[in-house]
């Protein structure tokens, strides 16, 4: 769904319907994200091939005309009257000679290029917004069965994923599907303390979703242990996660298997920890217990290869919405409380700032 909605806008940039303000967004975001800016430059080589292939037939059609008006011509039965044929149409048949090799070759590496999208799509990017809107329909069915059969009924909340703190003002992170379609949201932590919140910022692109604690008696959340990572982290380190898969807390192990994510996205990792729905917008943290990234998806065919959003790219929204009248004194942790704990305690003090959100709609 993501990858359909940014070929869409994609194809509206280069055919240049996008408004002077779309276009000046559109342009400062393929500057600074390389994947996107990739996906331009091959849907724009994929237009150029496809109107040089256009205009290959209508050259085809033209010749095919000549071909008719010259079959229809007198020629003489003599070897002049050959000659004379040849020296007058010689120039149009190595024309149509070169367009028929040119249309050949070029419809060879059509299919091709064709091919590559569709072997792609057999070791597909699994979001976790599938499986959970799957969770999420049969649910409802359920819900509706049990409203239909005693009513009224209370208004249960749908599974949805995981948030963690991102700053003590009440400040939450997610993924943007484990929100998508919500009236209402809360958010609740292994002891048990529930909020209500409020999405306040949604990137659909890069899947994630800023929350805000929208009840007036809250203070603060505390002080969050761990710190943001900006560097990028080595291939081969251990990080781990903590998430809501089901109801208790669930901890997942694992180690960085790339700098990049699916298809090379540069704004992710991928990681060796098995997924569940449920972990979409969890935290993934390294071995100190720095913050590294979003945990965002799995891939289809391949246990254990999942994906994360950097925390760099984090970061960089933070830094944009704190630039904003809407964001008030959002400030992000920056001492690493965890760094000389044991696995155990880092758990201990991590289960206060992740939170399951549930979704009501």
């Amino acid at each position: 769904m993501l990858e359909y909605r940014a070929y869409e806008e994609i194809e509206r940039y280069l055919n240049g319907q996008m408004t002077a303000e779309e276009k000046a967004g559109f342009e400062a975001l393929v500057r600074t994200d390389a994947r996107l800016a990739e996906q331009v430059r091959e849907h724009r080589e994929l237009l150029a091939t496809m109107k040089g292939l256009g205009e290959r037939q209508q050259l085809r059609q033209k010749l095919h005309l000549i071909h008719e008006e010259m079959e229809r011509e007198q020629l003489p039965a003599t070897p002049n009257g050959w000659r004379v044929f040849w020296n007058r149409h010689k120039q149009t048949i190595a024309v149509a000679a070169s367009v028929s090799l040119l249309s050949v070759f070029g419809t060879l590496w059509s299919v091709q290029e064709m091919k590559e999208p569709v072997q792609q799509q057999t070791a597909r990017y699994v979001e976790l917004r599938r499986e959970v809107e799957r969770l999420k329909k049969a649910q409802t069915a359920i819900i509706n069965g049990i409203n239909d059969a005693a009513k009224p009924a209370p208004r249960p909340a749908a599974f949805s994923g995981t948030g963690f703190a991102i700053s003590p003002e009440g400040y939450v992170v997610t993924s943007s599907h484990v929100v998508e379609g919500a009236d209402s949201i809360m958010i609740e932590n292994k002891a048990g303390l529930k909020y209500k919140v409020s999405e306040i910022y949604r990137d659909e692109i890069h899947d994630l979703s800023i929350l805000k604690v929208a009840d007036e008696n809250f203070e603060t959340f505390g002080k969050l242990p761990y710190a943001f990572k900006g560097a990028e982290c080595d291939l081969g380190e251990r990080v781990f996660t903590l998430g809501y898969p089901r109801e208790d807390i669930v901890f997942g192990e694992g180690s960085l298997s790339s700098a990049s994510g699916f298809e090379g996205d540069t704004t992710a990792y991928q990681i060796s920890i098995p997924l569940n729905p449920g972990n979409s917008g969890g935290p993934l943290l390294d071995d100190k217990g720095n913050l590294v990234g979003v945990i965002s998806g799995k891939q289809a065919g391949q246990e254990g290869a999942a994906f994360a959003i950097k925390s760099a790219y984090l970061l960089q929204i933070i830094d944009e919405l704190s630039l904003t009248a809407q964001v008030n004194a959002l400030t992000i942790p920056k001492n690493n409380t965890l760094s000389t704990q044991a696995r155990p305690q880092q758990l201990k003090k991590l289960r206060d700032f992740v939170f399951v959100v549930k979704v009501y709609n």
